[in-house]
C-alpha cells in the first residue's frame, strides 16, 4: 500500500472507515473523532450534495467518483479539494464493503474552476454599458466561489499613489452597480450615489492591491468598514470578505467586494488568486464598454443639447420631453422645437432622422437648425408646406441623411379664445388632437402624410388646417411612442387614442398626462420625443 500514490481507505458496512495508506494529499486531513463522522469534514457548501451522490451510489451500487472540499487538519476554517473514487465490494454472504482512494485535485479544481469563470467572462465585452459588464462578472462568481459580490464603480476613478495619497485624504466615494447574492442571504440596504467606501476599502482602491478580511466568530467589525457594510455582513453571518480593485489604463475604476456568508469558511489566497483572475478579465472588455459609454454620454449631450426648453406665447402652454431608448441605442435622430414667429404666432415642429448613432444626432442638430431658422424666417403666415419644401431643399443639396420625417405646424391667434393650425406632415405619425370637450381623434389618417424628406424631388407638399379652442391639446410625437416589432402601427395608433381618452378622463395636468402617454421601460424600443401643446384662458393683460 506505500507504494500507491493516493490515499486508499476502507469502510465497513457498520460505517467504520480505516486508512489503510496516507499518500497522495498534500496536507493532511482532519479526521473524526469519537463524536463526529467522516460527512462532518466535508465543506459546507459541498455538503448536501455530496451527501445525496453518496446516498445514491450506495442505494445504486454504482462506484462513486467526485471532487468535494474537505477539511484541514488544525484549522476548521482551511479546506482542500479531493477526488474520492469508491466502488463496493461484496462477500459470499453479500456483505458490503466500499473500498476508495482520496487523491489532491486543488490544483486541478482550480484549473476547471478558472476556466470556467472565464469562459463566463466572455460574455463581458458584449455588455452595453458599466452595469451589464458588472452584472456578467457578479453572475459568474456567485455562488461558485462567493455568496455575495458588490461592484462600486469609482468616481473618476483613482490612480495609483498611495505613498502621496494616505487612505485618510483619500475621497473614495462611489456608485453602488451591480450586486449578486446566493439564495437566502438579507437585501443590501438602498445606497446613495455617492457613497463613502470605509478606510480599508480606500486602501485597496489607492494602493490597486487586493486585500482579504477574514472576521473573527463574534463577526465582521466596525473598524475599517463602512457603517451600512458592517451592519449588513453581520446580518449575513459574513466569515470574510474580499476587496478587489478593477484597474483600467493604470486608474482604479472599481472595486468588487466578494463575501462569504452564512458561517461558510472565508475566502483564503488562493481563493484572491483565483479572483483576481476573474476581475483581472475585466481589464479589457471593460476598457472597450467604458469608451463606448463615454462616446454615448457625450452624443447624448449634444443630443439633449439641441432639445432647448421650447418658448412659447400668452395663450398657450407647452411641455415637450425626449426619452432615449433602453439599450444600446442611447442616443438618436429625434427631436422637437417651438419657436415664437411673433407674439400670437408660434412654430412648432417634432421630428426623426434615421438611425441611433452619433452621426444622427449631429444631423438631427444640423436639420433642426436650419428648419428653426426657415420658420422664424418665413414669419408667422408661412405656409408649413412651403416650408418644408425650402428644407428638403436645402438638406438634399448639402447631401444630408438619407431619410428625415417631420410635422411643421404653425399656430396662429385668431380670436381670444381660437387659433388656427396649419401644418404638414412629411412621413410622419398623424399628430393628436385632444378637444377639452370631445375624444381625442387624430388631425388626418395615416395614410394622409406625404413622403419623407429626402427621399424625392420637387414633390407638391400638402398643408392641413385645424382649429384650437381653449382647453384645446395638440400632441405632436415621434415613431417610437407607437412602432414597436411584430405589431401593427394602425392598431398602435388605436391603441395610443383611447389609452390617451382614459388619461384625459382622470383630469390630469398636461405634464402628467403626456409622461402617462409613455410606455413602460421594457417596452422602450426607439427613443421617444413628445411636444403638447394646450391653449389656456389668457391672462389679464395688467398681470402679463
Amino acid at each position: 500500500m506505500s507504494a500507491v500514490p493516493q490515499s486508499v481507505w476502507a469502510m465497513s458496512a457498520d460505517g467504520l472507515v480505516t486508512l489503510l495508506a496516507g499518500g497522495g494529499i498534500a496536507e493532511r486531513l482532519w479526521r473524526p473523532d469519537g463524536g463526529t463522522s467522516w460527512m462532518d469534514a466535508v465543506h459546507p457548501k459541498d455538503r448536501g450534495w455530496f451527501q445525496r451522490a453518496w446516498h445514491r451510489a450506495r442505494r445504486q451500487r454504482s462506484p462513486l467518483d467526485e471532487i468535494v472540499r474537505v477539511r484541514l487538519e488544525g484549522d476548521p476554517s482551511r479546506f482542500r479539494h479531493v477526488k474520492i473514487i469508491a466502488a463496493p465490494v461484496f462477500d459470499e454472504d453479500g456483505g458490503e464493503e466500499w473500498v476508495g482512494t482520496a487523491t489532491d485535485a486543488e490544483e486541478h479544481w482550480r484549473t476547471r474552476v478558472r476556466e470556467k469563470l472565464l469562459a463566463r467572462m466572455a460574455a463581458v465585452p458584449a455588455a452595453h454599458d458599466l452595469s451589464e459588464a458588472f452584472l456578467t462578472t457578479a453572475a459568474a462568481v456567485v455562488p461558485e466561489l462567493a455568496d455575495a459580490v458588490a461592484i462600486f464603480r469609482v468616481r473618476d476613478g483613482v490612480e495609483a499613489d498611495a505613498g502621496a495619497r494616505p487612505s485618510g485624504d483619500l475621497a473614495a466615494t462611489a456608485s453602488p452597480e451591480r450586486v449578486g447574492l446566493a439564495p437566502g442571504l438579507p437585501p443590501l440596504p438602498p445606497l446613495e450615489d455617492d457613497f463613502l467606501l470605509g478606510p480599508v476599502a480606500q486602501q485597496a482602491i489607492s494602493s490597486q492591491q487586493a486585500r482579504l478580511l477574514v472576521f473573527p466568530p463574534e463577526g465582521a467589525p466596525s473598524k475599517g468598514l463602512s457603517d451600512a457594510s458592517a451592519q449588513w455582513l453581520r446580518r449575513a453571518r459574513a466569515t470574510g470578505v474580499a476587496l478587489l480593485p478593477v484597474v483600467v489604463d493604470g486608474r482604479t475604476v472599481a472595486l468588487a467586494a466578494v463575501a462569504t456568508c452564512r458561517g461558510n469558511p472565508p475566502p483564503d489566497e488562493a481563493d484572491l488568486s483565483l479572483l483576481r483572475d476573474v476581475f483581472q478579465q475585466m481589464s479589457g472588455p471593460l476598457r472597450r464598454t467604458m469608451e463606448l459609454q463615454s462616446i454615448r454620454d457625450r452624443a447624448l449631450a449634444l443630443q439633449q443639447s439641441f432639445l432647448t426648453p421650447p418658448q412659447t406665447v400668452d395663450g398657450l402652454t407647452i411641455t415637450a420631453l425626449y426619452h432615449p431608448a433602453d439599450s444600446a441605442a442611447e442616443i438618436g435622430g429625434d427631436w422637437y422645437d417651438a419657436v415664437r414667429l411673433c407674439a400670437d404666432a408660434l412654430a412648432l415642429s417634432i421630428g426623426d432622422i434615421a438611425g441611433h448613432d452619433l452621426d444622427a444626432a449631429t444631423a438631427m442638430g444640423r436639420v433642426n437648425s436650419l428648419l428653426r431658422g426657415l420658420a422664424y424666417d418665413s414669419g408667422p403666415t408661412a405656409d408649413p408646406a412651403d416650408t418644408l419644401s425650402r428644407l428638403d431643399r436645402i438638406v438634399q443639396a448639402l447631401d444630408g441623411p438619407s431619410m428625415v420625417t417631420v410635422v411643421h405646424a404653425v399656430i396662429r391667434r385668431q380670436a381670444p379664445r381660437l387659433w388656427r393650425v396649419t401644418l404638414s406632415n412629411a412621413g410622419h405619425p398623424p399628430p393628436l388632437l385632444i378637444p377639452h370637450d370631445a375624444p381625442p381623434r387624430y388631425l388626418h389618417d395615416l395614410t394622409a402624410p406625404d413622403p419623407p424628406l429626402c427621399v424625392t424631388d420637387a414633390f407638391p407638399r400638402t398643408t392641413f388646417d385645424a382649429v384650437l379652442r381653449e382647453g384645446d391639446t395638440l400632441v405632436l410625437y415621434t415613431d417610437g411612442l407607437v412602432e414597436t416589432p411584430d405589431t401593427d402601427i394602425g392598431d398602435n395608433l388605436r391603441l395610443l387614442r383611447e389609452h390617451t381618452d382614459v388619461l384625459v378622463g382622470r383630469g390630469l395636468p398636461l405634464p402628467t398626462l403626456i409622461r402617462g402617454l409613455l410606455p413602460s421601460v421594457q417596452h422602450r424600443r426607439d427613443d421617444i420625443a413628445v411636444i403638447a401643446l394646450q391653449a389656456r384662458p389668457d391672462r389679464p393683460a395688467e398681470a402679463r
